[in-house]
Protein backbone atom coordinates (compact mmCIF):
# COMPACT_ATOMS: atom_id res chain seq x y z
CA UNK A 1 0.00 0.00 0.00
CA UNK A 2 1.19 2.98 -0.88
CA UNK A 3 1.09 5.55 1.87
CA UNK A 4 3.46 8.69 0.58
CA UNK A 5 -0.01 10.80 0.01
CA UNK A 6 -1.02 10.27 2.80
CA UNK A 7 1.46 13.53 4.51
CA UNK A 8 1.46 15.46 1.23
CA UNK A 9 -1.56 18.06 3.39
CA UNK A 10 -3.35 17.76 6.56
CA UNK A 11 -7.04 17.08 6.25
CA UNK A 12 -9.09 18.98 8.91
CA UNK A 13 -9.60 14.95 10.25
CA UNK A 14 -5.90 14.87 10.90
CA UNK A 15 -5.78 18.10 13.11
CA UNK A 16 -8.57 17.10 14.97
CA UNK A 17 -7.00 14.04 16.09
CA UNK A 18 -3.87 15.52 16.83
CA UNK A 19 -5.44 17.96 18.60
CA UNK A 20 -7.27 15.16 20.65
CA UNK A 21 -3.85 13.44 21.51
CA UNK A 22 -2.28 16.39 22.52
CA UNK A 23 -4.87 17.62 24.88
CA UNK A 24 -5.36 14.32 26.07
CA UNK A 25 -1.73 13.85 27.00
CA UNK A 26 -0.72 17.19 28.41
CA UNK A 27 -4.06 16.37 30.67
CA UNK A 28 -2.38 12.67 31.46
CA UNK A 29 1.02 14.06 32.11
CA UNK A 30 -0.50 16.75 34.54
CA UNK A 31 -2.39 14.18 36.89
CA UNK A 32 0.39 11.21 36.31
CA UNK A 33 3.53 13.83 37.36
CA UNK A 34 1.47 14.42 40.55
CA UNK A 35 1.01 10.88 41.82
CA UNK A 36 5.05 10.93 41.12
CA UNK A 37 5.49 13.59 42.99
CA UNK A 38 3.57 12.41 46.11
CA UNK A 39 5.29 8.93 45.65
CA UNK A 40 8.80 10.68 46.01
CA UNK A 41 7.83 12.35 48.76
CA UNK A 42 7.00 9.45 50.61
CA UNK A 43 10.35 8.06 49.58
CA UNK A 44 12.01 11.21 50.47
CA UNK A 45 13.89 11.12 46.86
CA UNK A 46 14.84 14.50 45.60
CA UNK A 47 17.58 13.38 43.27
CA UNK A 48 15.92 10.97 41.28
CA UNK A 49 12.76 11.85 39.46
CA UNK A 50 10.39 9.68 38.49
CA UNK A 51 9.41 9.42 34.59
CA UNK A 52 7.11 9.12 32.19
CA UNK A 53 7.11 8.09 28.55
CA UNK A 54 4.94 8.92 25.38
CA UNK A 55 5.07 6.31 22.43
CA UNK A 56 4.11 6.08 18.89
CA UNK A 57 4.58 2.95 16.55
CA UNK A 58 3.59 4.60 13.67
CA UNK A 59 5.03 8.10 13.56
CA UNK A 60 5.43 8.88 10.26
CA UNK A 61 7.60 12.08 9.14
CA UNK A 62 6.65 14.75 11.48
CA UNK A 63 5.46 16.93 9.04
CA UNK A 64 2.94 17.06 6.19
CA UNK A 65 4.19 18.39 3.01
CA UNK A 66 2.49 21.51 3.77
CA UNK A 67 4.16 21.83 6.81
CA UNK A 68 1.71 21.18 9.28
CA UNK A 69 2.68 19.56 12.24
CA UNK A 70 1.60 16.07 13.00
CA UNK A 71 1.45 14.07 16.51
CA UNK A 72 4.74 13.90 18.06
CA UNK A 73 5.79 17.31 16.95
CA UNK A 74 2.94 18.19 18.98
CA UNK A 75 3.24 16.41 22.00
CA UNK A 76 7.18 16.95 22.12
CA UNK A 77 6.34 21.09 22.42
CA UNK A 78 4.26 20.78 24.79
CA UNK A 79 6.47 18.97 26.80
CA UNK A 80 9.14 21.61 26.34
CA UNK A 81 6.68 24.41 27.85
CA UNK A 82 5.95 22.21 30.79
CA UNK A 83 9.09 22.32 33.41
CA UNK A 84 7.96 19.08 34.54
CA UNK A 85 7.79 17.73 31.29
CA UNK A 86 10.81 18.37 30.53
CA UNK A 87 12.56 16.91 33.69
CA UNK A 88 11.00 13.33 32.90
CA UNK A 89 9.06 12.70 30.02
CA UNK A 90 10.75 9.88 27.47
CA UNK A 91 9.85 9.66 24.07
CA UNK A 92 9.77 6.26 21.70
CA UNK A 93 9.44 7.29 17.92
CA UNK A 94 9.25 4.32 15.62
CA UNK A 95 7.97 3.72 11.63
CA UNK A 96 8.81 0.73 9.35
CA UNK A 97 9.55 2.83 6.51
CA UNK A 98 13.40 4.42 6.78
CA UNK A 99 12.60 7.64 5.17
CA UNK A 100 10.08 8.67 7.45
CA UNK A 101 12.44 7.69 10.50
CA UNK A 102 15.12 10.01 8.64
CA UNK A 103 12.64 13.30 8.16
CA UNK A 104 11.15 12.64 11.58
CA UNK A 105 14.44 13.14 13.42
CA UNK A 106 15.21 16.08 10.69
CA UNK A 107 11.81 17.40 11.78
CA UNK A 108 12.52 16.88 16.15
CA UNK A 109 15.96 18.97 15.83
CA UNK A 110 14.44 21.84 14.00
CA UNK A 111 11.92 22.08 17.21
CA UNK A 112 12.40 25.54 18.95
CA UNK A 113 14.45 24.47 22.49
CA UNK A 114 14.41 20.85 22.08
CA UNK A 115 17.21 20.51 23.99
CA UNK A 116 15.83 21.27 26.66
CA UNK A 117 13.79 17.96 26.99
CA UNK A 118 16.19 16.03 29.52
CA UNK A 119 15.41 12.65 27.79
CA UNK A 120 16.12 13.10 24.16
CA UNK A 121 13.60 11.57 21.89
CA UNK A 122 14.16 8.04 20.58
CA UNK A 123 13.45 7.46 17.16
CA UNK A 124 13.95 3.85 15.69
CA UNK A 125 13.14 1.81 12.30
CA UNK A 126 11.28 -1.69 12.74
CA UNK A 127 8.46 -3.44 11.38
CA UNK A 128 5.74 -3.65 14.09
CA UNK A 129 5.45 -7.53 15.24
CA UNK A 130 5.55 -10.34 17.90
CA UNK A 131 9.01 -8.88 18.56
CA UNK A 132 8.02 -5.71 20.02
CA UNK A 133 4.85 -6.99 21.75
CA UNK A 134 7.24 -9.58 23.64
CA UNK A 135 9.89 -6.69 24.39
CA UNK A 136 6.79 -4.78 26.26
CA UNK A 137 5.76 -7.81 28.07
CA UNK A 138 8.15 -8.81 29.39
CA UNK A 139 8.97 -5.11 31.16
CA UNK A 140 7.49 -3.08 33.52
CA UNK A 141 6.83 -0.31 31.66
CA UNK A 142 7.12 3.86 33.96
CA UNK A 143 3.41 5.50 33.36
CA UNK A 144 3.13 5.58 29.25
CA UNK A 145 0.49 7.55 27.10
CA UNK A 146 0.56 4.82 23.86
CA UNK A 147 -0.19 6.03 20.75
CA UNK A 148 -1.18 3.88 17.77
CA UNK A 149 -1.84 5.06 14.31
CA UNK A 150 -1.26 2.69 11.88
CA UNK A 151 -2.09 2.88 8.04
CA UNK A 152 -4.66 -0.49 8.12
CA UNK A 153 -4.22 -3.31 10.57
CA UNK A 154 -1.08 -4.75 10.17
CA UNK A 155 0.69 -4.62 13.26
CA UNK A 156 -2.39 -3.66 15.11
CA UNK A 157 -3.36 -6.32 18.49
CA UNK A 158 -4.88 -6.93 21.23
CA UNK A 159 -1.78 -8.41 22.42
CA UNK A 160 0.32 -5.45 21.26
CA UNK A 161 -2.46 -2.91 23.46
CA UNK A 162 -1.93 -5.21 26.48
CA UNK A 163 1.79 -5.03 26.90
CA UNK A 164 1.22 -1.65 27.57
CA UNK A 165 -1.92 -1.22 29.36
CA UNK A 166 -0.93 -3.89 31.69
CA UNK A 167 1.46 -1.49 33.76
CA UNK A 168 0.08 1.07 36.20
CA UNK A 169 -0.82 4.55 34.43
CA UNK A 170 -0.47 3.27 30.76
CA UNK A 171 -3.23 4.24 28.59
CA UNK A 172 -3.83 3.84 25.01
CA UNK A 173 -5.10 5.86 21.93
CA UNK A 174 -5.51 4.20 18.45
CA UNK A 175 -6.50 5.14 15.02
CA UNK A 176 -8.87 2.21 13.94
CA UNK A 177 -9.28 2.39 10.07
CA UNK A 178 -12.80 1.53 10.18
CA UNK A 179 -13.28 1.02 5.93
CA UNK A 180 -9.91 -1.68 6.11
CA UNK A 181 -10.91 -3.55 8.80
CA UNK A 182 -13.95 -3.65 7.44
CA UNK A 183 -13.29 -4.77 4.04
CA UNK A 184 -10.67 -6.98 6.00
CA UNK A 185 -12.93 -9.10 7.85
CA UNK A 186 -14.44 -10.95 4.43
CA UNK A 187 -10.73 -11.21 3.38
CA UNK A 188 -8.96 -14.50 4.17
CA UNK A 189 -5.71 -12.97 2.85
CA UNK A 190 -5.36 -11.11 5.76
CA UNK A 191 -7.50 -13.32 8.58
CA UNK A 192 -4.28 -13.76 10.83
CA UNK A 193 -4.02 -9.80 11.12
CA UNK A 194 -7.81 -9.69 11.84
CA UNK A 195 -7.81 -12.15 14.17
CA UNK A 196 -4.72 -10.82 16.28
CA UNK A 197 -6.95 -7.43 16.13
CA UNK A 198 -10.06 -8.93 17.97
CA UNK A 199 -9.01 -12.00 19.15
CA UNK A 200 -9.73 -15.85 16.71
CA UNK A 201 -12.76 -17.03 18.16
CA UNK A 202 -14.54 -13.40 18.51
CA UNK A 203 -13.28 -12.81 14.79
CA UNK A 204 -14.97 -15.76 13.93
CA UNK A 205 -18.00 -15.28 15.96
CA UNK A 206 -18.10 -11.48 14.04
CA UNK A 207 -17.98 -12.54 10.82
CA UNK A 208 -20.96 -14.72 10.63
CA UNK A 209 -23.15 -12.15 12.29
CA UNK A 210 -21.71 -9.42 9.62
CA UNK A 211 -23.36 -12.34 6.91
CA UNK A 212 -26.52 -11.41 8.31
CA UNK A 213 -26.53 -7.50 9.06
CA UNK A 214 -27.68 -4.49 7.08
CA UNK A 215 -24.63 -2.38 6.02
CA UNK A 216 -26.12 0.12 8.76
CA UNK A 217 -25.42 -2.29 11.25
CA UNK A 218 -22.41 -3.51 10.29
CA UNK A 219 -20.31 -0.33 11.82
CA UNK A 220 -21.45 -0.32 15.33
CA UNK A 221 -21.15 -4.41 15.52
CA UNK A 222 -17.49 -3.95 14.27
CA UNK A 223 -17.12 -1.30 16.57
CA UNK A 224 -18.76 -2.81 19.57
CA UNK A 225 -16.82 -5.91 19.18
CA UNK A 226 -13.50 -4.38 19.33
CA UNK A 227 -14.89 -2.19 22.62
CA UNK A 228 -15.92 -5.94 24.34
CA UNK A 229 -12.07 -7.05 23.00
CA UNK A 230 -10.71 -4.36 24.90
CA UNK A 231 -12.45 -4.85 28.07
CA UNK A 232 -12.13 -8.21 28.03
CA UNK A 233 -8.27 -7.82 28.19
CA UNK A 234 -8.58 -5.50 31.23
CA UNK A 235 -8.76 -2.16 29.82
CA UNK A 236 -12.02 -1.50 31.66
CA UNK A 237 -12.98 2.04 30.25
CA UNK A 238 -13.22 2.16 26.33
CA UNK A 239 -14.55 5.14 24.57
CA UNK A 240 -14.62 5.42 20.24
CA UNK A 241 -14.65 8.73 18.69
CA UNK A 242 -15.78 8.51 15.09
CA UNK A 243 -14.89 10.43 11.77
CA UNK A 244 -16.48 10.55 8.60
CA UNK A 245 -15.59 11.32 5.00
CA UNK A 246 -16.01 14.96 3.90
CA UNK A 247 -19.18 14.20 2.61
CA UNK A 248 -20.80 12.99 5.86
CA UNK A 249 -22.01 10.27 4.48
CA UNK A 250 -19.41 7.38 5.56
CA UNK A 251 -17.11 6.86 8.35
CA UNK A 252 -13.67 6.47 7.84
CA UNK A 253 -11.72 6.35 11.06
CA UNK A 254 -12.54 5.97 14.79
CA UNK A 255 -9.97 7.02 17.58
CA UNK A 256 -10.71 4.26 20.30
CA UNK A 257 -9.27 5.54 23.61
CA UNK A 258 -8.41 2.08 26.21
CA UNK A 259 -7.51 2.98 29.81
CA UNK A 260 -7.98 0.97 33.29
CA UNK A 261 -8.83 4.00 35.18
CA UNK A 262 -12.12 5.88 35.83
CA UNK A 263 -10.46 9.26 36.00
CA UNK A 264 -8.48 8.87 32.42
CA UNK A 265 -11.86 7.73 30.86
CA UNK A 266 -13.58 11.09 32.15
CA UNK A 267 -11.10 13.20 30.60
CA UNK A 268 -11.13 11.94 27.30
CA UNK A 269 -14.68 12.08 27.60
CA UNK A 270 -14.66 15.83 28.13
CA UNK A 271 -12.09 16.38 25.52
CA UNK A 272 -13.89 14.12 22.53
CA UNK A 273 -16.89 15.99 23.83
CA UNK A 274 -15.51 19.42 23.30
CA UNK A 275 -13.92 18.33 19.72
CA UNK A 276 -17.48 16.75 18.00
CA UNK A 277 -18.56 18.51 15.69
CA UNK A 278 -22.26 18.63 16.96
CA UNK A 279 -24.15 18.19 19.64
CA UNK A 280 -27.76 17.78 20.62
CA UNK A 281 -29.77 19.17 23.52
CA UNK A 282 -26.21 20.23 24.65
CA UNK A 283 -25.10 16.19 24.31
CA UNK A 284 -22.09 15.90 22.48
CA UNK A 285 -21.96 13.15 19.17
CA UNK A 286 -18.62 11.75 19.71
CA UNK A 287 -17.73 12.52 16.08
CA UNK A 288 -16.30 14.91 13.89
CA UNK A 289 -18.75 15.01 10.65
CA UNK A 290 -17.16 17.42 7.96
CA UNK A 291 -20.95 17.51 6.78
CA UNK A 292 -22.96 18.44 9.69
CA UNK A 293 -22.81 22.15 8.49
CA UNK A 294 -24.78 21.45 5.74
CA UNK A 295 -27.39 19.02 7.40
CA UNK A 296 -28.76 20.99 10.74
CA UNK A 297 -32.27 19.71 10.53
CA UNK A 298 -30.71 15.93 10.76
CA UNK A 299 -29.11 16.41 14.07
CA UNK A 300 -32.32 17.88 15.33
CA UNK A 301 -34.05 15.27 15.44
CA UNK A 302 -32.86 13.11 18.43
CA UNK A 303 -33.28 14.40 21.71
CA UNK A 304 -30.51 12.83 23.62
CA UNK A 305 -31.33 14.45 26.93
CA UNK A 306 -34.78 13.62 27.20
CA UNK A 307 -33.90 10.31 26.90
CA UNK A 308 -31.39 10.77 29.83
CA UNK A 309 -33.96 12.76 32.13
CA UNK A 310 -36.69 9.42 31.92
CA UNK A 311 -33.16 6.98 32.51
CA UNK A 312 -32.30 8.96 35.58
CA UNK A 313 -35.95 8.91 36.66
CA UNK A 314 -36.12 5.21 36.14
CA UNK A 315 -32.84 3.84 36.82
CA UNK A 316 -32.50 6.11 40.40
CA UNK A 317 -36.50 5.62 41.69
CA UNK A 318 -36.57 6.01 44.99
CA UNK A 319 -32.92 6.93 45.89
CA UNK A 320 -31.23 10.12 47.23
CA UNK A 321 -28.12 10.64 46.51
CA UNK A 322 -25.73 14.07 45.49
CA UNK A 323 -25.37 15.04 41.99
CA UNK A 324 -21.81 14.07 41.63
CA UNK A 325 -23.11 10.17 42.55
CA UNK A 326 -25.59 10.49 39.89
CA UNK A 327 -22.93 11.30 37.26
CA UNK A 328 -20.50 8.56 38.51
CA UNK A 329 -22.67 5.82 39.04
CA UNK A 330 -24.36 6.24 35.49
CA UNK A 331 -22.16 8.33 32.64
CA UNK A 332 -19.36 5.06 31.92
CA UNK A 333 -20.48 3.71 28.65
CA UNK A 334 -22.93 6.16 27.78
CA UNK A 335 -22.12 9.28 25.58
CA UNK A 336 -23.10 11.80 28.50
CA UNK A 337 -20.85 14.34 30.07
CA UNK A 338 -21.13 15.69 33.60
CA UNK A 339 -22.68 19.12 32.32
CA UNK A 340 -25.09 17.09 30.52
CA UNK A 341 -26.13 15.45 34.15
CA UNK A 342 -26.35 18.99 35.25
CA UNK A 343 -28.66 20.18 32.81
CA UNK A 344 -30.95 17.05 33.32
CA UNK A 345 -31.39 17.34 36.81
CA UNK A 346 -32.10 21.27 36.19
CA UNK A 347 -34.77 20.09 34.11
CA UNK A 348 -35.89 17.34 36.43
CA UNK A 349 -36.13 20.07 38.77
CA UNK A 350 -37.99 22.78 36.89
CA UNK A 351 -40.56 20.39 36.73
CA UNK A 352 -41.12 18.80 39.99
CA UNK A 353 -40.29 15.32 39.09
CA UNK A 354 -37.42 15.76 41.71
CA UNK A 355 -36.03 17.29 44.76
CA UNK A 356 -33.01 18.89 45.31
CA UNK A 357 -31.20 20.12 48.33
CA UNK A 358 -30.44 22.82 49.31
CA UNK A 359 -33.31 24.38 47.23
CA UNK A 360 -31.72 28.12 47.30
CA UNK A 361 -28.99 28.24 44.78
CA UNK A 362 -27.71 30.58 42.52
CA UNK A 363 -30.12 30.30 39.42
CA UNK A 364 -29.22 27.37 36.58
CA UNK A 365 -26.71 26.37 39.18
CA UNK A 366 -26.56 22.77 40.54
CA UNK A 367 -23.29 21.76 42.50
CA UNK A 368 -21.75 18.40 43.02
CA UNK A 369 -22.83 18.08 46.56
CA UNK A 370 -26.58 18.82 45.87
CA UNK A 371 -28.56 16.10 46.99
CA UNK A 372 -31.45 14.56 44.79
CA UNK A 373 -34.26 12.96 45.90
CA UNK A 374 -35.89 10.82 43.08
CA UNK A 375 -40.00 10.04 43.90
CA UNK A 376 -40.27 5.92 43.70
CA UNK A 377 -41.99 4.48 40.41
Amino acid sequence: MNNSSFFDEQKEQSLVKARIVEKYFWAWAKVIIGFLKQKEQKQKSKSKKLKLAYIDLFAGPGRYQDGSESTPLRVLETAIREPDFRERLITLFNDADANNTQSLQNNIQSIHNINKLKNKPIVINHEIGEEIVQRFEQVKLVPTLFFVDPWGYKGLSLQLINSVVKNWGCDCIFFFNYNRINMGLGNDAVKNHINALFGEERASELREKLQILKPANKEIAIVEEICEALKDMGGEYVLPFRFRHENGNRTSHHLIFVSKHVRGYEIMKEIMAKESSTTEQGVPSFEYNPATKFQPLLFELSRPLDELTDMLLDEFAGQTMTMIEVYQRHHIGKGYIKKNYKDALLKLEAKGKITAEPSKRRKNTFADTVRVTFPPI
